[in-house]
């Protein structure tokens, strides 16, 4: 059985630099969530519950950010007017490389 339309509705234009936009900010929240983190760590007043969270926090922050930045590649392809399956590629690419680190 062949489908002669799309499942869902491809995103506009609009949609595509919107999405953009929310990832570059994803990013912002990131690395605040990260120096969050790191003046938890740096305090002598917290308490050790409090330093143990933060280190268990910093060890997954960098793939958070990996992930962010992935998802950026994606979208700014994709506002460049390149397509999912392109985008997608160089996402998969960018992930092949972190993943060599």
């Amino acid at each position: 059985m062949a489908y002669s339309k799309y499942k869902s509705t491809p995103l506009t234009d609009d949609e595509i630099k919107q999405k953009y936009v929310d990832i570059q900010d994803e990013l912002q929240e990131v690395f605040a969530w990260k120096k969050e983190e790191e003046e938890k760590l740096a305090d002598p007043n917290s308490s050790p519950q409090k330093q143990s969270a933060a280190k268990r926090a910093l060890k997954k922050i960098p793939r958070r950010i990996n992930t962010v930045k992935g998802q950026i590649i994606y979208w700014k392809l994709r506002v460049a007017g390149e397509s999912h399956f392109k985008a997608n590629i160089e996402l998969n690419e960018y992930w092949a490389s972190c993943k060599e680190e």
